[in-house]
């Protein structure tokens, strides 16, 4: 059974493909049982994919959309001249988890890292001591100039 979308899907998914190049080409043969296996293979691989199909006739483009759409249970988001594009979801593996744990939390397990707890308020900053110079001090005895204060005492 074909998927449908919605129209805020329709139109996410048109701006997901429009950087996209067509993955499987249609030649003069036409839709073959091989070139159904290849698009079958992108759609499971890319979940959106653009198929470029060879020939002027309009009508036999639309039918092999539907062809398509009605024999890999995909959606047709978009028809563009000779560009057809269609989009399948993945199935969810059982092994998958459902919700990925963001990229920073992930980089960090694989550091060997702890996970900050972000209900801690305790600053890892240290603590600044008394007998340390203040900042203009220290600029004008190193010699830079990094502030325009720092500039206009010299």
């Amino acid at each position: 059974m074909p998927q449908s979308l919605t129209p805020s899907e329709r139109k996410t998914l048109k701006a997901r493909a429009h950087a996209l190049d067509p993955v499987v080409l249609v030649g003069d043969a036409g839709l073959t049982a091989a070139v159904l296996a290849e698009i079958d293979r992108s759609l499971a691989a890319h979940e959106l994919i653009k198929v470029r199909v060879a020939g002027d006739d309009r009508d036999a483009r639309l039918a092999m959309r539907d062809r398509v759409v009605d024999e890999l249970s995909a959606a047709a988001v978009q028809t563009i001249g000779k560009l057809l594009v269609f989009y399948r979801r993945k199935p969810i593996a059982d092994d998958e988890p459902l919700f990925r744990t963001p990229k920073a939390a992930r980089k960090g397990a694989a550091r060997g890292a702890k996970p900050r707890d972000p209900l801690s308020r305790v600053s890892t900053r240290k603590a600044k001591t008394d007998d340390s110079p203040p900042r203009t001090a220290r600029v004008r005895k190193s010699g830079q100039r990094s502030s325009k204060k720092a500039f206009q005492n010299r």
